[in-house]
C-alpha cells in the first residue's frame, strides 16, 4: 500500500512540474491553475493515506483550494459555451438529454472516486464538450470522453461494490494515476496545437510585416525604375536622331541596344528582388551571405539614398561564406534591422551603416551597427517584443520577426547593445 501510495505521489508530483515548466513558457492561467490543484490534491491525499499522520484541518483546506483550483483551471483550459441555444424544440430536447446525461455520469462519477475537484474539471469539461461538440476540441474530448467510458464500464458491471468488497487497493489512487495520465495526454496534444497555431501566426506577422512596407518599398522602386526608364528614354532618342540624320550605322546600333538591355536588365532584377520578400518560401537552401545583405539594400536603395544614408560592407572573413536557411526570410530580418536603422538616422549628420560580416568555427556573425546615438536603455530589454515600437507609426512587428526568423529558421539568436557611436544589432548563424 505505501509502495501504491508512493507510485501515486511520484505521478502527482510529475505533473505538477510538467504543467510548471508549460506555464513558465506560456503564461496561460489553465496551466497554474492545474499545476496548484495538484499540489493542494498531493497535500490531500497525503495526509488522506495516514502514512504518516493525521491532520484533518489540512486536509480539508487542501481540498477546498483543489478544488477552486479546479474550477478556474476547467473555465480557463476550455473556452467554449456553456449555455446552449436552442432554437427549436428538437434542440430543447436533444440538450436536455444530454445535460442528464452529464448529471448521471458526473453523479457516479463522484460516488466512484469521491474526490470533488476531479469531478468539477469532468463535469465543466463534459458541458463544454456537449455543446459546443461542431467545434471539435480534441484535447477536452481526451479528457472526457477517457472519463466517460471509464465510467460507464465500472457503472454498469457495479465495480465499487465488487472492488470494495474484494478489499482492492483504495479507489483514490486509481482516480488520482488514471486522471493525471489523461490530463497529460489532453494537454500534451493542446501543446502541440498551439505550438502550430503559433508558427502560423508568426508566418502571418511575417507576411503583415511586410505589408506593412509596401508603401516605403513601392517608393524607393519607383525612384529605382525613374533613371533607367530616364536612360532608355535617352538611348531611344539618340536612336531616333541618328536615323533622322542618316547616321544611324551599325556599331552605333548595337552599342545602343546593349545599354537598353543593361537597363532592363537592372529594372527586371529590381522587380525580381521586390518579389521575393512578397512570396512565402520554406525551401531552405545554402546561399551567400552576400546575397541576402545585396537583395535587401538593392530594395532599400531608393531609401536610403534620399535620406543621404551611406553604407559600409566589410568582410572578416570569406566573402563567399554561405549559412543553411531560406534567403528571403534572411533578408527580410536585415531589411527590418537595416530601415530601422536608418529611420534612426534622419537627424543625424553624416548617416552611416556598417554591415561587418565575421566568422569563427562554427558561426557567421554579421554586425549592423550606425552611428544614430543609440537605443535608450530602458527600451533595450523590450525592443524585441511584438507590437512594442519607438516609432509614431511603427508597427513594432519588424524587430521581434528578425529575432523569431534567426531563432526558428536559423537557430540563431540575435542580440543588441550600443557602443559609442550607436546601436549595434549582432546576428549569430551557424555555418552551412
Amino acid at each position: 500500500m505505501i509502495l501504491l501510495y508512493g507510485i501515486t505521489f511520484g505521478i502527482l508530483f510529475m505533473t505538477i512540474i510538467y504543467t510548471f515548466i508549460r506555464y513558465v513558457y506560456s503564461k496561460e492561467l489553465s496551466y497554474i491553475s492545474y499545476c496548484l490543484m495538484q499540489i493542494f490534491s498531493l497535500i490531500y491525499i497525503f495526509f488522506y493515506s495516514k502514512i504518516y499522520n493525521e491532520n484533518l484541518v489540512v486536509q480539508e483546506f487542501s481540498l477546498l483550494f483543489a478544488t477552486l483550483s479546479a474550477v478556474v483551471f476547467a473555465i480557463s483550459f476550455y473556452k467554449g459555451r456553456f449555455i446552449p441555444i436552442m432554437r427549436n424544440s428538437k434542440e430543447l430536447l436533444i440538450n436536455t438529454i444530454l445535460l442528464n446525461i452529464v448529471i448521471l455520469t458526473s453523479f457516479y462519477h463522484y460516488l466512484l472516486f469521491e474526490f470533488l475537484p476531479y469531478t468539477i474539471i469532468y463535469v465543466i469539461l463534459f458541458i463544454s464538450v456537449v455543446f459546443n461538440i461542431k467545434q471539435g476540441f480534441k484535447p477536452t474530448l481526451i479528457y472526457v470522453f477517457g472519463w466517460s467510458i471509464f465510467c460507464f464500464i465500472l457503472f454498469i458491471f457495479d465495480f465499487k461494490n465488487y472492488y470494495e468488497q474484494k478489499g482492492f487497493i483504495d479507489i483514490v489512487l486509481v482516480a488520482f494515476a488514471i486522471e493525471a495520465v489523461l490530463f497529460t495526454l489532453s494537454v500534451s496534444y493542446r501543446y502541440n496545437e498551439q505550438k502550430k497555431q503559433t508558427i502560423q501566426i508568426e508566418n502571418m506577422l511575417l507576411q503583415q510585416s511586410k505589408l506593412a512596407k509596401t508603401g516605403e518599398l513601392i517608393a524607393n522602386i519607383t525612384h529605382q525604375f525613374r533613371q533607367p526608364l530616364n536612360n532608355i528614354s535617352y538611348i531611344l532618342i539618340n536612336l531616333k536622331k541618328r536615323f533622322e540624320n542618316n547616321k544611324l550605322d551599325k556599331d552605333y546600333f548595337d552599342k545602343k541596344v546593349l545599354q537598353a538591355n543593361e537597363q532592363l536588365e537592372f529594372l527586371s532584377n529590381t522587380v525580381e528582388n521586390f518579389k521575393e520578400f512578397y512570396t512565402p518560401s520554406k525551401t531552405k537552401e545554402n546561399f551567400l551571405v552576400k546575397e541576402a545583405i545585396s537583395n535587401t539594400l538593392s530594395i532599400l536603395d531608393g531609401d536610403l539614398k534620399k535620406r543621404g544614408t551611406s553604407v559600409n560592407i566589410v568582410f572578416n572573413t570569406d566573402e563567399n561564406i554561405k549559412v543553411y536557411g531560406v534567403l528571403n526570410e534572411l533578408a527580410q530580418a536585415f531589411l527590418a534591422l537595416i530601415s530601422n536603422a536608418n529611420d534612426a538616422l534622419i537627424n543625424t549628420f553624416n548617416p552611416t551603416i556598417n554591415i561587418e560580416v565575421s566568422s569563427n568555427s562554427a558561426e557567421v556573425i554579421i554586425k549592423i551597427s550606425d552611428n544614430a546615438g543609440g537605443i535608450k536603455e530602458k527600451n533595450l530589454q523590450k525592443i524585441f517584443t511584438a507590437y512594442f515600437s519607438t516609432k509614431d507609426k511603427g508597427t513594432g512587428l519588424g524587430l521581434y520577426l528578425a529575432k523569431t526568423i534567426l531563432e526558428d529558421s536559423f537557430k540563431g539568436r540575435l542580440e543588441v547593445e550600443n557602443d559609442k557611436k550607436g546601436a549595434v544589432f549582432s546576428l549569430f548563424i551557424e555555418k552551412s
